[in-house]
């Protein structure tokens, strides 16, 4: 696995260079984010993408040998690529054999409401795409989404609207509501949650099991005592999400 490197101030600032005038993004908490971040990196490697536009955004590249594919890594509303269960999930998934890149989302300012998150869904899509790239660069022909909350939202958006994206499938942690437009997914889908989720998780669990059960290798299971951010379970989140890649990339071309 790579040893963590810093990046210098001069590449923070390019990093987060100015916006397209479309965007809402908040792109000096993005920045104060980042600054935070990069210098404590202990796995993986901070490097930098870019979206059609030449805006440059952080994300955490973590390379195992022999691996079996790469993931995608998609953090929820308003943190950051190394918060929480995405930290662990980008560092324990590389142990079962999966590169990951951890990808800075677009964020609002700190009293955003969720609702509000939506006009960053484009961009967000644009930066996913941007990570699907970079991993096909690398050489990776199997490659997967693996997205918490806000970000199974953002992921979803870019699944729907992009339909021959090279994404071969995608684990949903902790999805807010239904799947919308879910008649245009067409990859296996791991919908996965706590027992004690959010209650707007645990209303829609039943129409989302109900719309992924056409498309085979798909499953919904619920994670016993976890809430909707895996405190003290987050080794059983890994496991799951593992267990599922193994199943679901095997048989993936």
């Amino acid at each position: 696995m790579l040893a963590g490197i810093r990046i210098g101030a001069w590449t923070l600032t390019a990093l987060l260079a100015a916006s397209p005038a479309w965007s809402a993004a908040d792109y000096a908490r993005e920045k104060k984010w980042a600054e935070e971040i990069v210098p404590g990196i202990v796995v993986g490697e901070p490097v930098t993408l870019t979206d059609p536009h030449g805006r440059r955004f952080l994300a955490i590249y973590t390379e195992t040998k022999n691996a079996k594919a790469a993931v995608v890594v998609v953090h929820g509303m308003g943190v950051h690529p190394d918060w929480g269960l995405i930290s662990t999930l980008r560092s324990q998934l590389p142990d079962m054999g999966y590169t990951t890149l951890s990808v800075q989302m677009p964020v609002l300012a700190a009293e955003a409401k969720p609702e509000q998150y939506e006009q960053t869904f484009p961009e967000a899509a644009q930066r996913l795409a941007a990570a699907v790239a970079y991993l096909k660069a690398k050489g990776y022909s199997k490659i997967a989404l693996v997205s918490h909350s806000l970000g199974a939202r953002m992921s979803a958006y870019y699944l729907v609207n992009h339909a021959h994206a090279p994404v071969s499938a995608w684990v949903a942690i902790g999805h807010s509501g239904p799947f919308k437009d879910a008649q245009n997914l067409k990859i296996p889908v791991l919908d996965l949650y706590g027992e004690q989720d959010f209650p707007q998780v645990l209303a829609a669990a039943p129409q989302r099991a109900a719309a992924i059960e056409r498309i085979p290798g798909s499953a919904q299971v619920t994670v016993k005592g976890a809430d909707h951010f895996f405190n003290g379970h987050e080794s059983a989140l890994a496991a799951e999400v593992g267990a599922f890649l193994d199943r679901t990339l095997a048989a993936a071309r």
